[in-house]
Order: structure tokens, then C-alpha cells, then sequence
């Protein structure tokens, strides 16, 4: 059978969108896998799958697929891109969405511009939530990796991360340290690895290792979770203007309780047919 599919992109964080709504299959982690691959198949950071709600009180479900068949919790930059497809697709008429994903219910607000703001919900520092394997809750962590330690933050925002200060993001260690962080032992479910270098209280650059994907061109849930930890420790004040390789996110924050609001594009590329 033939799968009606849309490529898109948020900052050059890029997603296969697949619509099961109105089409009907099973989709594997197999699937996302072969299709993922960006010399024999369509290429993608991501696969979205877009479901009907579970929940009578939600609008859609939400399911992503990393490149390499793993299934995940949330995707900032995917949920942007979500809220664009449901849209143009004529799924709902709503700008404002709410939707179920693997780590709870999360809201999109399509504006006016084109831009969409994404409520990610409150950010969560218990070691047992992200997980990570501590003793007791810390604003920062000393993560032992090849006999350095590298004081880390470690949350969740509704997926793993750990956030780390750097001086210059071009010459962070990403691709050499990022993989390590990721498979540390600490983290039992891998964790998305950030590189921060904070600008001025408002305004910083990061690049992101993604679990299951590898550095991608941006990560809005690592850019929230690199705000949180900016934030929290001091070093910046909300709203936070972070500039990734694949572009800008604006991100808010009040602090502890408070959901992180985060605000970005969403880009159509394609219409393609895949075949199941």
C-alpha cells in the first residue's frame, strides 16, 4: 500500500509527517528506520506520526520515531511542525491544539505570523523522573567521562537531557563527547547531550546531541531544557533567544512549576508517497 507523507522541517530539524488519521497502517520501529536513512530512504531526524486522541478531552496523539527505529517521548521542534500539518491537512480548524503524547499532554498555538508557541509543561529535576542515577537532587552533577568530570544539569522536558557550559559551541567537543554523554550509564534510558555558551543574560548559542539521531541542526526540547538549566543556575534571565545551527528559539520561563512556553517556525518542504 502507498502512505501519503509530508516532509518538514523546524530550524533544519527535519520530520517525515505521517497522517493516520484519515490512512490506516501499523507502523514499525523497522519502518521509521528504513525510511530514516538518508541514502536509501526518504531522510529524516524524526518520523511524527499523527493519531486520533485517546483521551475525549485531547485533539490528536502524538508519536515520534527516531532515525534509528527508537521510539521517544517528545520533540519540541516536531510538535511545531505538528501543529503546521494538522492544519494544513484540514485535520481540525483550531489554532490552538492540544495534544497527547508518550510523556503527557502538551499545547500549540499557531500564530498569525506562522510561528508556533508550544506549552512543554514544567520541567522535572527529580534524578528518578529524567531518569538519572544521583543520590539527591542538584542544580548541577559532576558526570565522570574518560577520567574527566564535567559538571552537568540534568532534567526532563518530558524526555532526558543533560546541558553543559561551554566557551565557544564551534569548538565543543560535541561529535566526541556527545555520544558518551548519551550512552553514560547514569542516564538508563540515553539522554540528549546540550552544549551551551550563554552570550549575555538573554541571549546564547547551543548545539545539541540528540538520542538515536546525533547532533541535529536544532532540538526544541533540548533548547527548553538548556534555558531551564541557564535559568536555574543564574546565568540568564527569562525570555531566552538561543541561536542553533538551523536557526532562532525563543523560550520562557517563570521558573520551578512553571511551564516552559517555547516559540519557533515550521516549515513545509514536500507531499511524497511512500510505499508500506
Amino acid at each position: 500500500m502507498l502512505l501519503r507523507f509530508t516532509k518538514m522541517h523546524g530550524l533544519g530539524n527535519d520530520f517525515m509527517v505521517l497522517d493516520l488519521v484519515s490512512q490506516h497502517a501499523h507502523i514499525q520501529p523497522k519502518h521509521a528506520k528504513q525510511w530514516g536513512d538518508r541514502h536509501t530512504g526518504i531522510g529524516f531526524d524524526q518520523l511524527l506520526i499523527v493519531e486520533a486522541p485517546n483521551n475525549p478531552e485531547v485533539d490528536f496523539r502524538y508519536r515520534i520515531f527516531n532515525a534509528d527505529g527508537s521510539e521517544v517521548e517528545q520533540c519540541g521542534n516536531g510538535a511545531r511542525c505538528f501543529a503546521r500539518f494538522v492544519l494544513d491537512k484540514r485535520l481540525t480548524a483550531k489554532k490552538r491544539i492540544r495534544v497527547e503524547t508518550k510523556s503527557g499532554i502538551i499545547e500549540l498555538d499557531v500564530q498569525n505570523d506562522g510561528q508556533v508557541s508550544v506549552d512543554m509543561g514544567p520541567p522535572r529535576f527529580n534524578p528518578a523522573d529524567i531518569p538519572f542515577v544521583a543520590d539527591e537532587q542538584a542544580l548541577s552533577y559532576p558526570l565522570e567521562v574518560d577520567g574527566q568530570v564535567y559538571p552537568i544539569a540534568a532534567l526532563s522536558m518530558g524526555n532526558p537531557h543533560a546541558v553543559l557550559r561551554v566557551d565557544d559551541v564551534r569548538s565543543a567537543p560535541v561529535h566526541q563527547l556527545g555520544p558518551k554523554i548519551e550512552n553514560h550509564p547514569r542516564f538508563p534510558q540515553r539522554v540528549n547531550a546540550g552544549f551551551l555558551q550563554v552570550v549575555d543574560r538573554h541571549r546564547a548559542n547551543l548545539r545539541v546531541w540528540e538520542r538515536g539521531a546525533g547532533e541535529t541542526q536544532a532540538c526544541g526540547t533540548g533548547a527548553c531544557a538548556a534555558a531551564v538549566a541557564a535559568i536555574s543556575q543564574g546565568w540568564m534571565d527569562s525570555p531566552v533567544s538561543l541561536e542553533l545551527p538551523g536557526g532562532r528559539l525563543h523560550i520562557e520561563w517563570a521558573g520551578p512549576g512553571k511551564p516552559v512556553l517555547m516559540t519557533g517556525p515550521a516549515v513545509r518542504v514536500y507531499e511524497g508517497q511512500v510505499r508500506l
